[in-house]
């Protein structure tokens, strides 16, 4: 598929707020856009949960909790737990984050072992699960391996990043780190971008490359940007793969 309606388009942002000081008026303006623009998901902190599945409450707008966000730095029990929490609270999507500090020890049997049981747990609940594998640390071989594990565990989505990587560049998403993860997993597996997409352009590389989610602060600039786009060129859809 290259031909996108802007509802289509919008349909696969996870609009985000994980600020530390967001506060319950940023909650509810979040939640207010997501349905006034009809995203697919809001990305938000896991204490937040319960508040923003009963902003949603009888809309098809998922609320997407981060468990051990961002640094991934919890035991597994610990992010049983608070995957467990954000479910009852009302979450029908996590993202949670791996333990690189496991990986870069090629500890891959505990990454499995990570992912199987947290995967395990959202499924039971008929909640979807993404993996966040922070690329901006990785090496290519490690992102590849990280896939591959995911390959046989089948989590919904792999996921390339927080967005709150410190001290490298880029710390987001890259185009080159979405095509291996695609490239790596296949064309029946999904892949989420995150992290530095603000603009139309950018959003639009993403799905060409392979996402067919995209984790955005800037989901409302970006739907407005498209909108623009098919106004001015009178058409009904963007068409991502003669453009892009």
């Amino acid at each position: 598929m290259s031909k996108y309606t802007i509802n289509q388009l919008a349909r696969m942002i996870d609009h985000t707020n994980l600020h530390a000081d967001a506060t319950p008026t940023d909650m509810q303006k979040l939640c207010q856009e997501a349905k006034d623009y009809h995203f697919k998901m809001v990305a938000i902190n896991q204490v937040q949960s319960k508040r923003c599945s009963e902003l949603l409450k009888g809309t098809d707008i998922d609320t997407g909790a981060a468990i051990s966000f961002p640094l991934g730095q919890t035991t597994i029990e610990s992010k049983l737990f608070d995957t467990q929490d954000a479910i009852v609270n009302g979450a029908n999507e996590i993202d949670y984050v791996i333990n690189i500090t496991e990986l870069k020890a090629k500890n891959y049997d505990y990454i499995q072992r990570e992912m199987e049981q947290i995967v395990t747990r959202c499924h039971q609940s008929n909640v979807l699960c993404k993996v966040i594998f922070e690329n901006a640390y990785l090496t290519a071989d490690e992102i590849r391996k990280v896939a591959e594990i995911a390959k046989q565990v089948q989590p919904d989505f792999i996921k390339t990043s927080t967005g709150f990587a410190t001290g490298v560049t880029p710390s987001g998403a890259t185009i080159e780190d979405v095509r291996l993860m695609k490239q790596t997993v296949g064309e029946s597996f999904r892949v989420k971008a995150a992290g530095g997409i603000r603009d139309a352009d950018t959003f639009l590389k993403m799905i060409a490359a392979g996402a067919e989610r995209i984790g955005t602060s800037s989901g409302v600039k970006i739907i407005k940007e498209l909108k623009a786009r098919i106004t001015a060129a009178n058409a009904a859809t963007i068409d991502i793969e003669r453009d892009y």
